[in-house]
């Protein structure tokens, strides 16, 4: 490799973008070609090919890879099983995750899988001709290089799915290999809905009027954060709807002035739910409690309504206000200075509700039912 060039380190940039971005191109036009050759779609060839590098993975890992949603990957693969290509078993660890592998040739699909074998070792044989012109330390930097340009076309490939244009939209990410979840709404918002997903195949899906908010979701941890100079009174309408994965536990916490808010929560796995910042409405229909789930309602609100599974034990601890509280059967008005309630047998039950509620609030209700 030659060290001796004069060119400055813009002009060196400005090539090496240039030959990166080329090197994506030709990347595509490969796999049409060879695709062309197999007649096969181009992306069921890289699928193969990247099983083939690799080795198998989730389904949801083979979506992030090729920037496909989990409804484009789910209808390839099943292309690609009933060729007889590929193979999809439940994880035996995790029965919510589908591993998907090579299938062992056939003879439906011996001779097309031979061809596209010669194809990729044509190609890996150019590939050690060029690696043999540079030492290891060379190849070490190289390796490197390419491990980072690869992580950061991940992340552009997810921040472009996750990005609709203009006045509204539906987003989605891949459930993939996550066992927990976290969801934070941050920022004004006008109307919030919450539900259960039941047989999702994503993490969650949101639609959104309005403003389209920035969203991201990295890790397990899905963040919708609206502008603050955008929460004006009289101003557009902003208003989003969020199904979230019922098959994991989610932790939620929605922070900032909001006009309502309502999760319709029965079927989800709740680890815990906290609510920060002046809301005009809350409502919440809780689901079945797995161990003791905190909620936490903090901020002023005109109204409070909590609901919960019938026999679901319950605790509610008003820290700040209520001009009229209702706990199950009890009744209290002008209700404050540390009050605390609890259905009976919370303190022996396993699964229950810890209620707390910090603000000052004109009407709360916690029932069950």
């Amino acid at each position: 490799m030659s060290s001796g060039s004069q060119e400055t380190r813009p002009e060196l940039l400005s090539q090496l973008v240039r030959e990166l971005r080329q090197l994506n191109a030709l990347g595509v036009s490969f796999f049409r070609a060879a695709a062309a050759r197999l007649g096969m779609n181009a992306t069921d060839v890289e699928v193969v090919d990247i099983l083939g590098a690799t080795g198998s993975m989730t389904a949801g890992r083979l979506a992030e890879l090729t920037g496909l949603t989990t409804g484009a990957i789910t209808q390839m693969l099943d292309r690609l099983e009933e060729t007889g290509m590929v193979l999809r078993e439940r994880d035996p660890d995790d029965g919510r995750r589908v591993i998907v592998r090579l299938a062992p040739r056939e003879d439906s699909t011996e001779a097309r899988t031979q061809e596209m074998g010669s194809i990729f070792e044509s190609t890996g044989r150019r590939w050690d001709e060029i690696a043999s012109r540079y030492d290891d330390t060379q190849l070490a930097l190289l390796v490197e290089f390419l491990k980072q340009a690869n992580a950061a076309s991940l992340e552009e490939i997810s921040r472009l799915r996750e990005a609709p244009r203009g006045e509204g939209g539906s987003l989605s990410a891949p459930l993939g290999d996550l066992e927990s979840a976290r969801l934070v709404v941050s920022s004004g918002i006008y109307q919030l809905t919450l539900r259960a997903g039941s047989g999702m195949a994503d993490l969650y899906q949101a639609h959104f009027e309005g403003p389209v908010p920035d969203v991201k979701a990295k890790d397990g941890l899905v963040t919708i954060r609206y502008p603050r100079r955008l929460w004006v009174l009289g101003g557009t309408k902003r208003a989003a709807r969020v199904a979230l994965n019922a098959a994991i536990p989610w932790e939620i916490t929605i922070q900032g002035n909001a006009s309502t808010i309502a999760a319709e929560l029965g079927g989800l796995n709740l680890a815990s739910l906290e609510i920060k910042g002046g809301v005009s409405s809350i409502r919440l229909d809780l689901p079945e409690p797995s161990g003791v789930v905190p909620i936490r309602i903090g901020g002023a609100a005109s109204a409070i309504t909590v609901q919960r599974p019938a026999g679901v034990a319950a605790r509610a601890h008003l820290k700040g206000w209520a001009a009229h509280l209702t706990f199950d059967d009890q009744s209290l008005t002008n209700a404050g200075d540390d009050v605390r309630l609890q259905s009976p047998g919370y303190e022996s039950a396993a699964q229950r509700y810890d209620i707390e509620i910090s603000g000052a609030t004109t009407v709360a209700t916690i029932t069950s039912g």
